[in-house]
């Protein structure tokens, strides 16, 4: 069963990237913060790249006026990957958060198999506001970007 709108966030070891990959929690990254946090199957693939990683980007401000205090991209990959696709997506005010292994995907029930196209276990598209630890509001995506996009969680903010 996936995590549900008054479930609290897992804690599970991420990593970033900083002057080289940095070991982070979900208790770090979520405690005591309002944080809208959004998951793509793959850093580097077509609509995460065109569509819903720029989609934050250009929204940043305008989610931060809302009071959030940490807008964080999660995805499978390594955090060499994300660090790159951040740095190649102009996201510095974003988080970008490597799940390496599916273990946050895993834990909250979100996974998907991109084994078809060669990528294994991925996380599902999603997005999340989570308040001190504990989501307040859940969009997963059936298939394509809409639910999950930077519009509509502006608007569910």
């Amino acid at each position: 069963m996936s995590i549900q709108s008054g479930d609290k966030i897992p804690s599970i070891n991420l990593t970033t990237m900083g002057d080289g990959p940095t070991p982070i929690t979900t208790d770090e990254i979520f405690s005591g913060k309002k944080v809208v946090l959004f998951a793509v199957p793959g850093a580097f693939t077509p609509t995460c790249s065109e569509a819903h990683l720029p989609g934050f980007v250009v929204n940043a401000d305008k989610i931060k006026a809302k009071g959030v205090d940490t807008i964080a991209c999660i995805s499978v990959n390594d955090a060499f990957v994300m660090g790159a696709w951040g740095k190649a997506q102009n996201a510095s005010e974003i988080l970008m958060l490597a799940d390496g292994n599916a273990d946050f995907a895993e834990a909250i029930g979100l996974t998907m198999d991109g084994s078809k196209f060669g990528m294994g276990t991925r996380s599902q598209r999603y997005a999340m506001i989570v308040d001190d630890g504990v989501v307040s509001h859940l969009a997963v995506e059936e298939g394509g970007l809409d639910v999950s996009s930077a519009e509509s969680i502006l608007a569910a903010l």
